[in-house]
């Protein structure tokens, strides 16, 4: 069963890590990401962050989508991160995910900020109106004790 999808740059931390694993009461975290299979160092990074007693597993999108559509992760309390938007966006459409948190994005010139740590491009944007419109709910969120802002409201 999954849990929560939630786009995190930084996939794996200490928020990530403890307070959304805790929260959601997930069993197993999955990376989702092409980009951190091919980083060594970053992948030791995220290995290390693992909280105790949470499966782990790093996959790229493609492999990440087969093993949800397979059914093989539906014994887990699944938490998803991935680190982009589209890679999210690609997710939910294709795995009936209908709820993603945006839990923080790089900032940078070509961007817009739409909170503390969400910085978007214009095809991001256009992606997340995109979602809103499939009915895919959008939330910004970094931890779970702060207030949910529902992303419609800052497109």
């Amino acid at each position: 069963m999954i849990k929560s999808l939630r786009v995190d740059h930084r996939l794996l931390h200490g928020q990530v890590a403890f307070s959304w694993t805790s929260h959601l009461g997930a069993d197993c975290i999955l990376l989702a990401s092409d980009s951190l299979l091919n980083d060594e160092l970053r992948l030791t990074t995220v290995k290390i962050a693992r909280p105790p007693g949470i499966r782990l597993v790093a996959k790229n999108i493609d492999d990440s989508i087969q093993a949800i559509q397979s059914g093989v992760t539906d014994k887990y309390k699944l938490f998803i991160v991935t680190d982009t938007i589209d890679d999210a966006a690609r997710i939910a459409r294709e795995c009936q995910v209908k709820n993603i948190n945006l839990g923080g994005t790089k900032s940078a010139k070509d961007k817009t900020k739409l909170s503390k740590a969400i910085y978007v491009t214009e095809h991001e944007k256009e992606v997340l109106k995109e979602l809103i419109e499939e009915g895919i709910e959008l939330n910004i969120q970094m931890i779970p004790s702060e207030k949910r802002i529902n992303a419609e409201s800052v497109l």
